[in-house]
């Protein structure tokens, strides 16, 4: 749901759901849709599964603050990195992750600007990670129910009915005008959403990128349904697991906290404490 990253500097945060070997029986759907039924159906399913998470207190949320431990994997799938993470979020394009409890490892993206925080102080974020943030926020799937389904060009399908991880869902395709397709499952029973896919392509290998979110653990939060457990594959291997422990909205985080400046002033503490 909300975008966790990999950096280079940072601990990689990111999702995985599709289980490699995990059995998918595909349900039955004798009827035809023509391309207006399936519109609005893939609408209708859309709307279910806004209403679900909160209907207009999921619409309106304008910040979150979410902590938990994520869980990073190497290229091989093996456990890379393992700890404790704060996220805060001030919609649509601000995002501020601070590793660790100390806080001194800092990564700021503010629309199409980035800064990191380490031991060497602040510097700029790669022009890479800022790339990915873009891309990331584009496919992640909160922006996408808050902001872009009312978008010039999005294309919508419904794809049928399948059983993903022993439920029964229904799959909405969107297809934006830049030509990404993503591809959300959601349950029947409770209308929330259960995986997401989209297809990538490296910029420098064109080697085709199959990527996968699974959300779980659904908890109400000031009415709002969010999950506590967020995983993301790529080609069937994990790339990363998130735990939250808490999460709090509309807690009247300010733009000034996602700026370089903020993160000089949080350097200028983190260094003064080191010389006391």
């Amino acid at each position: 749901m909300r975008i966790i990253r990999e950096c280079a500097v940072l601990l990689a945060l990111v999702g995985a759901l599709l289980l490699p070997g995990a059995p998918r029986m595909r349900a039955q759907d004798t009827q035809v849709y023509m391309p207006e039924q399936s519109e609005a159906k893939a609408k209708e399913v859309l709307a279910q599964a806004i209403q679900a998470l909160g209907g207009s207190a999921y619409l309106n949320v304008q910040d979150s603050t979410c902590e938990g431990r994520l869980s990073s994997f190497g290229h091989s799938g093996d456990l890379a990195g393992f700890g404790t993470f704060t996220d805060f979020w001030k919609m649509p394009d601000k995002d501020r992750t601070e590793h660790s409890k100390k806080g001194n490892i800092v990564e700021v993206f503010n629309g199409k600007e980035g800064w990191v925080l380490d031991k060497g102080g602040v510097s700029d974020a790669p022009a890479s990670a800022e790339a990915d943030f873009q891309g990331q926020l584009q496919r992640d799937l909160d922006h996408i129910l808050r902001y872009r389904l009312k978008e010039e060009g999005m294309v919508f399908r419904y794809g049928g009915p399948d059983v993903v991880d022993l439920k029964e869902v229904d799959w909405v395709e969107l297809t934006d005008r830049g030509g990404q397709t993503l591809r959300i499952a959601i349950a029947k029973l409770t209308h929330l959403p259960v995986r997401k896919v989209a297809v990538l392509q490296d910029s420098t290998t064109q080697i085709r990128i199959e990527e996968i979110e699974y959300y779980s653990n659904y908890q109400t939060v000031q009415g709002i349904q969010t999950p506590f457990q967020m995983t993301r594959t790529r080609n069937d291997l994990k790339v990363f697991q998130v735990f939250f422990n808490t999460c709090k909205f509309n807690t009247g985080l300010q733009d000034s906290f996602f700026t370089k400046g903020s993160l000089e002033e949080r350097a200028s503490q983190v260094l003064k404490k080191k010389i006391l």
